[in-house]
């Protein structure tokens, strides 16, 4: 693989999206591509945004994703997914969380969350919309949300031929290794 390939991941602390960087760097290097990570954390502590930039190919000088470099957006929140919007190239694909975490001003009322970001995101760029919160729930384990929305990342990246849940299990907290590679696998549906 010659070209370099551009993931971006993006939501709000708590959610996961560093843990899935984590993820697919490990299994990226252990396919043998040259793999670049640069996280952001801002304010995620106090439910700020959050992003994860992973490149990936034969070789990698720089972790930064520019705006329009981005082959795909992978949104763990709803506006999280507008604000990063301007990253995607024009042929990317989004991958969007159908879940809102209202930002602290929505929280005191001093704006509304914005309606209709998803009509806007899909008029726009190719865009898959995942309801990744009620499918984890369904699977008993809402903290599995996020690796719900891998599994629809490697499926959308066509990155099927590395061994997934092999990473997953060596990754994730002791104990939640099935649960996990239960949600890996609702995300590839």
């Amino acid at each position: 693989m010659a070209e370099v390939k551009n993931i971006l991941l993006v939501g709000v602390g708590g959610q996961g999206t560093i843990l899935v960087g984590k993820i697919l760097s490990s299994g990226l290097m252990r396919a043998g591509y040259d793999v670049k990570m640069s996280e952001v954390h801002g304010m995620a502590q106090r439910g700020g945004s959050v992003s994860n930039q992973v490149r990936y190919g034969t070789k990698v000088y720089s972790p930064i994703i520019d705006k329009g470099q981005a082959d795909i957006l992978v949104a763990f929140e709803t506006m999280e997914a507008l604000r990063w919007l301007d990253y995607l190239n024009p042929n990317g694909k989004a991958v969007v969380n159908d879940y809102r975490i209202p930002s602290a001003p929505i929280l005191m009322g001093k704006n509304d969350y914005p309606e209709g970001i998803l009509s806007i995101i899909q008029g726009k760029v190719d865009t898959t919309v995942i309801k990744a919160g009620e499918i984890a729930k369904k699977l008993g384990n809402s903290r599995t949300m996020n690796i719900v929305l891998f599994g629809a990342l490697v499926k959308g990246m066509n990155l099927t031929d590395i061994n997934w849940e092999q990473v997953i299990t060596s990754i994730v907290k002791a104990g939640t290794e099935d649960i996990n590679v239960e949600a890996f696998r609702a995300g590839l549906k």
